[in-house]
């Protein structure tokens, strides 16, 4: 399967803005991979305050776009969605 804009993200993550963390997926093979995008502006909300002179963003929120992305290729793979009742939870990370 190739990528996918925000309007087939939305459908496939529970996640709104503020903190939907995906923009674009830009592939997916169902079971397997995939590569997804963050458009981060100098406009982001936490950026005044991580840091003032340098703006970073979050190592947590880094983590959390990540399992937004695992979670878009769950329920690609398993052919579920939260209209359907199906969510995915992020529970735990080792050696981050």
């Amino acid at each position: 399967m190739g990528g996918m804009d925000i309007h087939e993200i939305l459908k496939h993550l529970p996640h709104r803005y503020p903190f939907l963390l995906i923009d674009r997926v830009t592939t997916c093979t169902p079971g397997k991979t995939l590569t997804a995008l963050k458009n981060v502006t100098i406009n982001e909300p936490y950026f005044p305050g991580h840091f003032p002179v340098r703006p970073v963003m979050p190592g947590v929120l880094i983590l959390e776009a990540m399992a937004q992305a695992t979670g878009v290729l769950a329920s690609q793979s398993t052919d579920t969605t939260p209209e359907n009742g199906f969510l995915y939870y992020f529970v735990g990370i080792d050696d981050a």
